[in-house]
Parts: structure tokens; sequence; C-alpha cells
């Protein structure tokens, strides 16, 4: 691990990104296979690979008492060096002391992550940890707190560990992240890189793949501005998930690649009933089911059937109704609830059936990223939404859950051997050739309730994770910013005791930058759950405020923007408000200070 620790240094050291890779690859080289395969899980900044579930249950604070205890520094000793560095790893590598006999390998501190996840109780935990540090040098200590805490803030992203594999084992960039996006598992990959068998990488199921992101436009005539042919959907203020069917097996996951599937008990009947293996892409909302509609099974089935944009990837010209057809599905489908009704269903292991009833969701569908045994992504659009049509106008398997409308709108969950379910809705999809057209389509979306539109290349691939031209995002709204809270202090008032003001922060390249602060917007059981989380994962107490890990991520709306010295960013928010917490988003998601500097700009 002590060479593993160096190159991270070296790694640290330089802003090149071709000097980063070789430096990796170099590494990756002088280990053995095994060696190299655990190594890259950790350069990716992780204890394990991406499609475990398994966790370490080792919280920020947990860790800061542990240092404390084997550096013999009193809390205040230790807070001085986190101002300083900013960091609980770097902390650990100053402040524990070097002994005789040190020193672990990657193998062996592998073993240990498993042990202490499969550790029962916090103290066993906890007890394995210090062992753990014990045992290390204090460079060994910096780096393994640092993926214990999920970041080595080295400047090196997967992508570029993904580059340095390839170096080292003489495999294309290309082959090896296909191998390592079908596997969720760089270190499997690292295996079959090793032995030139990148082509024997086979899907994952149950490992989601990462989400195809949309860049915003400010108007109609830029949302045509990127391409030729667009499909244009409705942008729903929901959770993006992706459902894994398998076998009658359903799971899903959220942006953040959480599993939300007990949140959501109503989909996976419904979705088991599909007549293959598949991976779908889509929004889960908050449903208001329009009195008197049909079964999603028919929506699904008409929507397929008359969409505008099935009609044009089949190559042929729209039919003269087709838009007025796709409108008149989309008004009558129902309409989506604000998002404040789905976060009451967010994070439950268990739902009530009142809350069923009461708070009723909808995955609205839009794309397929496996099917046939096949990986979809590479497709284009066109064609991605032919077969998804196909699949959801195909028969459902029988003896599956009904869920149907009962007595004043409520709903009925009852077992069927034929289902006529709820719950799964196609996503419908309109065309528009001209802004004005597109403007039409946009104050109809925003009547339904929407947020405003996706407009997607219909030529366009799907590529997970990453943010580009050929998905478009339309609203028109005070400017907002997902950022990152860093720090929290407690309020004042009726809100005494409760940590309620929250300073956040935007990433600059590898680094969180601090842009405001906002203590409005959420509600009091909300702050009261927050307050609860902080004071668990807090890094630094300074009395009044404390620094946190900085995981939670907000939505925050602004008047505008100002140059100012006040904050890290050179920037401040005028007026900023907090729209909603973002569970399903992840730090990593949050806005950059590029971003910022476009709204700056673009403010007048």
């Amino acid at each position: 691990m002590q060479a593993f620790s160096t190159t991270c240094e070296a790694v640290a050291a330089t802003p090149k990104k071709l000097q980063k890779t070789a430096l990796v690859a170099e590494y990756l080289r002088s280990r053995t296979v095994d060696e190299a395969a655990v190594s890259a899980v950790f350069l990716s900044g992780r204890p394990f690979p991406v499609w475990e579930e398994t966790t370490l249950q080792i919280g920020g604070r947990s860790l800061w008492a542990i240092v404390a205890e084997l550096a013999g520094k009193e809390e205040s000793a230790l807070t001085e060096v986190y101002r300083r560095l900013g960091d609980l790893g770097a902390v650990a590598g100053e402040v524990l002391p070097r002994r005789a006999g040190q020193g672990v390998g990657a193998l062996e501190v592998e073993a240990s992550f498993r042990q202490i996840a499969a550790a029962q109780g916090a103290s066993t935990r906890m007890a394995l940890v210090r062992d753990l540090l014990f045992r290390s040098t204090p460079l060994e200590a910096k780096y393994i707190v640092k993926i214990m805490t999920g970041d080595l803030r080295i400047g090196l992203k997967e992508s570029l560990v993904e580059e340095a594999v390839a170096k080292a084992y003489g495999s294309t960039p290309a082959e090896l992240q296909r191998a390592n996006m079908l596997l969720g598992d760089i270190g499997e990959t690292v295996r079959l890189a090793a032995v030139s068998k990148l082509n024997e990488a086979r899907m994952r199921l149950f490992h989601p793949l990462g989400f195809m992101l949309a860049s915003p436009v400010e108007s109609s005539e830029e949302g045509l501005g990127y391409f030729s042919e667009g499909a244009v959907e409705d942008k729903y203020d929901g959770m993006r998930a992706q459902a894994h069917v398998s076998g009658g097996e359903v799971r899903i996951f959220s942006r953040t690649r959480d599993e939300i599937t007990e949140s959501f008990p109503e989909l996976p009947p419904v979705l088991a009933g599909l007549p293959q293996d598949v991976i779908l892409d889509g929004e889960i909302v908050a449903w208001e089911y329009a009195a008197g509609a049909a079964d999603a099974t028919t929506i699904v089935d008409e929507t397929a059937k008359s969409s505008p944009l099935a009609e044009s990837a089949r190559g042929g010209a729209p039919a003269p109704d087709g838009a007025s057809e796709s409108e008149f599905q989309a008004d009558n489908l129902g309409r989506a609830r604000p998002f404040t009704f789905l976060q009451q269903r967010l994070g439950r292991r268990k739902v009530s059936d009142k809350m069923l009833r009461e708070n009723p969701v909808a995955y609205l569908v839009f794309d397929i990223l496996y099917a046939n045994g096949e990986l979809m992504i590479e497709r284009p659009l066109h064609e991605r939404a032919l077969i998804l049509d196909s699949l959801l106008a195909a028969p459902r398997n029988a003896a599956r859950h009904r869920v149907h409308r009962g007595s004043q709108g409520t709903l009925v969950f009852e077992t069927a051997d034929e289902a006529n379910e709820t719950g799964m809705i196609r996503a419908p999809v309109f065309r528009a050739s001209s802004p004005d057209e597109l403007e039409q389509l946009f104050v109809a979306a925003r009547a339904r309730g929407n947020e405003g539109l996706m407009i997607k290349d219909l030529a366009s691939p799907y590529t997970p994770g990453k943010r580009g031209k050929s998905w478009l995002k339309m609203k028109r709204e005070l400017a907002t910013l997902d950022v990152v809270v860093t720090a929290v202090e407690y309020g004042h008032g009726k809100r005494i005791g409760v940590l309620s003001d929250y300073t956040f922060a935007v990433w600059d390249d590898n680094r969180l930058v601090n842009i405001g602060k906002a203590y409005s917007g959420l509600t009091d059981a909300e702050i009261a759950e927050m307050t609860k989380w902080f004071l668990e994962h807090t890094l630094e107490d300074r009395g009044f405020l404390r620094v946190v890990e900085p995981k939670i991520v907000l939505e925050i709306a602004f008047n505008n923007m100002m140059r100012s010295e006040r904050h890290e960013s050179g920037y401040a928010l005028r007026f900023p408000r907090i729209v909603r917490l973002r569970p399903d988003k992840s730090a990593e998601d949050a806005d950059t200070l590029e971003r910022a500097k476009e709204i700056y700009e673009n403010q007048a």
C-alpha cells in the first residue's frame, strides 16, 4: 500500500492528465494482477466495485474520533490541522505517528474493508478500522481514509483510471471503457485486460449504468439549433430512475445508483410482466391519474402506435394528426403532482397501503438501454424508440398483481391472473420543426404542471454519464444551481437548537468552493431530519458552526448573481433560497463554477 500511496502523491502533484495516466499505468504494471485489480478499484475512489452493494457503514464522525485517538490529539488540535488541510485523510497522514513494523498491502486493506463491512455493530466496525490504521504507515493511512470517505482528491476520475488500465495492458480506451461499463467492476476489467479478453465482458444486470444527461438551453431558437431532427418530451419534476428486469426480478435505481425499489412497491409487479430482460430509463413521478382513464397498458400501446417519433423512426412522415393525437394522449394520461408528494415516498423501506392510495406514482418510460440480450446504447434514439414501443406493446406475462382504479379515484391493490395494471406509461413524444411550434409545446407542458421540455437528437446514441448537446432541457424559471452543503449553523428564534443555516459550494475542478448561504425553503420536519444527519456527519465542530461531510445536495434558486470576494468562488447569490433537497443526486452531480459563470454572464 506504500507504493499505491506514493503513486497517489505523484498523481496529485501533477495537473497534466497524460502524466497522471502514465503514473497509474506504470504502477499497475509493477503489481500482480490481483493487486492491480484491487488498486484500480481504490484508485476510482471507492473501497468496493460499483456493482456491489457493500458499504463500510463508517461515518466521518467515527473516523474523526479514531484518528484523534490514534494520534493522541485533542479535538482543538485536530481541528486546527483540518482547517489548514481541509481533508480528513490528509489530517490522518500528518498527525498519525510513525511506528516500527508498520505497513499493509493492498490485498490486506481490501480484506480489512470486507471485514469492516461484514461486522455487526458500530463498536466492532470502529475497532477494525482502528486496527487497520494502527498497522498502516501515516502515508498509507492518509489514502485508506480517503478511500473510506469516497474521495481521493488527487484529480483522478474513473475515466482516467480506465485509460491507465488500457495503457498498462495494451488495449484501447474504448474497449476498456465498454467492458467496465458492462461489468461495473474496474477490478474485474483489469483481470480481463491482463489476459486480452475484454471482449468476453458481458452485461451484468442489476448493476446500474450511468445516466445520459442533458444540457440547458435558454430559448426555443436554441432548442432547435443543435440538430436537424429532434424528439420533444415533457420534462417531469420527479426522480430519474433506471429499471432492471430479468426473470421476473425487478430492481430500480436512482441517478446516484442507489436502489430505490422498496420505496415504490407498486412498480415491480408491473415491470415484472415485461416479456424479456430489459433495462429501462425513465422518471418516477407522483401521479394523478385521469378519472375514467384507460389502464396504463392500453395507454402505452396506443401511444406506441401513434407516436410521431415512432413514425419518424419508420422513415415516413408523421400522420397529419399525429402531433395532436400525441397531445391528446399527454393531456389524458393524468398529470404529475408536485415533487413534494413524491418526496414523501423517498427513503422508505415500507410503504403503507394508505400512502400507496394517497400518493400514487407512475413510471414514465422514455428510453431502453438493454433488450434481446443486447446493449442498445450505441443505437440511435429513433431505433431505440421503436424497440421500446414494440416491447411495451407486446402481451404481458399473466399472474401478477393488479392495480386498478376503485371508487372515488382510489387505487385498489389485489392479485389477479390477468392484470389491467397502472403504473408504467410510455412518455408521450412530440415533434417540432420551428421555434413557434416548440414554444407551443413548452406552454402546453407547463400547463400540464411539468417543468418544461426535453429535446433529443433522433440520431443520438445513449452516452452514460455524459452531458452534451444531444439531449437538451428547456426550462424557464429563476436560475437554479445544484450545490453541496459544506457547513451548517444553528438557527435563530424558533430554530434555535436545529441546524438550519446552510453554507453551500460548487465544483471548481476537483475542489468545492463556497458560493452562498441559505436558510429558507425547507420544512421544519426536513430541517429536523437534516439536523440529525449533520450531527452524525460533522467533520469539525466549531461550536456554533459545523463543517460537515460534503454529501448533501440542494437545489438553490436566486434572483441574480454578483461578483463578490466574500466567498471562495468569487461570486455571491442574491436572495438565495432552497428549492428542495436533492437526495437523487450525489455530490459529484452538483453544478460547477463554470456553470455559475455562465449564469452570471447571461443574466443580463
